[in-house]
């Protein structure tokens, strides 16, 4: 991958990497080294991203573990080894109960058709404008609309 095709298809992508890793770690500081970390990971791998068909996705997808991963590690860090957290009576089944849910939504957006999860995925995660997605899609402004009000309802349904 060149730098030109890299500063296009990653590093523009920048301010969307970061509103994700906000959005995670809830730390501005934490949001901005996990972006330079996604992005060192990308360059030195560079030669690997050739084959990536949707590069802001991809990058949403790594950046994603590399905050699960630094969240990871400050707990490590915050708790002791000798001296384990006592257990709540119910926390448990909420974490399942959580843990379910995600994984059922997960399994719903997955199970949806390829163009209401691109335009879902565009609209929600990404934070574009229906004309940014019209742009980028080449699908009408209104079917964009449809498209992602049918997701919505079929992911209701599911959920």
């Amino acid at each position: 991958m060149t730098p030109a095709r890299f500063q296009t298809e990653y590093l523009s992508q920048a301010a969307t990497f970061y509103r994700v890793a906000f959005y995670i770690l809830e730390d501005a500081t934490e949001a901005e080294d996990a972006v330079q970390e996604l992005f060192l990971r990308l360059w030195n791998g560079r030669d690997a991203l050739d084959g990536i068909r949707n590069p802001a996705g991809y990058g949403i997808r790594v950046l994603r573990n590399l905050c699960l991963d630094r969240i990871r590690r400050s707990r490590k860090m915050l708790t002791p080894p000798e001296m384990p957290e006592p257990e709540l009576p119910g926390r448990q089944d909420e974490a399942v109960d959580e843990k379910e849910r995600l994984a059922k939504v997960l399994d719903a957006i997955k199970s949806l058709p390829e163009r209401q999860r691109e335009v879902l995925t565009l609209r929600t995660l990404d934070g574009l404008s229906y004309e940014e997605i019209s742009e980028r899609t080449g699908i009408n402004y209104l079917t964009l609309r449809v498209l992602l009000s049918q997701a919505r309802r079929k992911l209701r349904y599911i959920i």
